[in-house]
């Protein structure tokens, strides 16, 4: 690490809501290869998603982003992305959904990832790994304005195959306790 870094990397540990956390802090030196990564993402001086996020987001450079600043919830895992414009969000669920296949939505300034199965886990550090927690499925009551129908199905997956809508939209009408109905059409009740 000599070659990138001006001194040794120095270890931090923090209790963080009855939680220890760890962090390795390091100083890189002034290199080429670097000041022209950090002008990308930070031009004058304010930090951006690039155009071309999608030559940039390989596997590896998603891992790094998860592990920096991914956490997981019950729902899925969640990328802070609150540092940057909606704009800038929106380009980077694009390139998700696009290059990864990857259902995600933005929520508070956060994306919501789902099926985070694009990134093998060498690519994650050990410590930093995460497993989404099993639950059972959820089953789902849908009703039908137009034909005036309620059909029940088994899971939040099986009733986004069935109406052909991304799962994420699902997650999101229960989330934000949504009223109206999804497309005009559909409203959605968690059956216990």
């Amino acid at each position: 690490m000599s070659h990138y870094c001006s001194s040794s990397p120095r270890y931090y540990t923090s209790i963080r809501a009855g939680t220890r956390l760890y962090a390795l802090h390091l100083s890189t030196r002034s290199i080429p290869c670097l000041t022209k990564l950090h002008s990308l993402f930070y031009p004058n001086g304010i930090k951006i998603i690039p155009q071309n996020i999608f030559e940039l987001l390989s596997p590896i450079a998603l891992a790094h982003l998860i592990m920096g600043d991914g956490s997981v919830k019950k729902y899925g895992l969640i990328l802070c992305t609150n540092s940057y414009s909606i704009q800038d969000v929106v380009l980077l669920m694009n390139v998700l959904i696009i290059r990864y296949i990857l259902d995600n939505i933005l929520c508070l300034h956060s994306l919501i990832l789902f099926f985070l199965t694009c990134i093998p886990l060498c690519y994650i550090n050990s410590n930093l790994r995460f497993r989404q927690p099993s639950k059972p499925s959820q089953q789902i009551e849908v009703f039908d304005l137009k034909e005036n129908t309620t059909t029940s199905y088994n899971s939040m997956s099986e009733t986004a195959r069935a109406l052909n809508i991304n799962q994420a939209r699902i997650v999101m009408y229960f989330s934000c306790n949504q009223q109206k109905p999804y497309k005009g059409r559909y409203t959605f009740k968690k059956v216990d």
